[in-house]
């Protein structure tokens, strides 16, 4: 298991068929965290960004990657089953969120950080969720299956107060409502994967600066994992105001 260090510039970590990269962005601290870890038959992924002062933020992230990275390395056996492997990644998602809650104290007190996590195996992936980083499926140029925020915005989007396009430029859209650490919550998704396809893990240093339509218009025209990865930071440092991640599985 490799986990990103302190990004002062570009970080990026390659395991087969995936890659994942760092960049502190416009902001002086890297809170980001991310994973890319290659099991006995599957792959696991995480991104996670970090909430809070003091570098609160990016112990809270590294914390989440890192128990997750672990609970697999020690429970996850070759061939376990779909749904006891949707089990394992929920009780990731727990453990994480007691462990930073515990270790929020003093300068640490109220850091919390998102979580998506990845774990891919033969034809499908069974992605978790916390908060407002995302997992993207994309097939054909176009975005076939993505992860529903746990934020303000999305309840607006959700009661058609606002518009897809409206979102990207809310003054209120860093306001989470689910994060590791501070209220916890996960969703459990499932997604067929055919040849071709492109399985994308970002922060909101990506997603929220850079069109949906974008993002799987490179998705598709990259050639590997790490090009994707780095072409899509590319796009976003000129105007992201955060940090940016991206961890590509194809």
């Amino acid at each position: 298991m490799r986990r990103s260090p302190e990004p002062k510039r570009p970080i990026g970590i390659r395991a087969g068929k995936a890659f994942g990269i760092s960049h502190v962005g416009a902001r002086e601290n890297n809170e980001d965290s991310f994973l890319v870890l290659k099991l006995a038959d599957a792959y696991l992924l995480a991104v996670a960004d970090g909430l809070g002062g003091h570098n609160a933020g990016e112990v809270a992230s590294g914390m989440a990657v890192k128990i997750l990275g672990e609970v697999f390395l020690e429970e996850y056996g070759a061939g376990l089953q779909a749904y006891l492997v949707r089990l394992l990644l929920k009780k990731a998602h727990e453990l994480a969120h007691s462990g930073i809650k515990e270790a929020a104290r003093g300068e640490r007190e109220g850091m919390g950080t998102t979580l998506v996590s990845a774990f891919v195996r033969g034809g499908r992936a069974i992605v978790a969720n916390t908060g407002d980083s995302r997992a993207y499926l994309i097939r054909n140029g176009k975005v076939v299956a993505r992860t529903r925020d746990h934020s303000l915005v999305q309840e607006l989007l959700d009661k058609g107060e606002i518009t897809a396009e409206g979102a990207r430029r809310h003054p209120m859209r860093n306001i989470i409502t689910k994060a590791l650490g501070i209220n916890f919550g996960v969703d459990l998704y499932e997604w067929e994967l055919k040849q071709g396809d492109v399985l994308l893990l970002s922060s909101d240093g990506l997603h929220d600066y850079i069109d949906e339509r974008r993002i799987a218009d490179i998705a598709s025209s990259g050639r590997t994992p790490e090009e994707i990865a780095r072409k899509l930071v590319e796009e976003a440092l000129p105007v992201t105001r955060d940090n940016v991640t991206v961890v590509v599985w194809r």
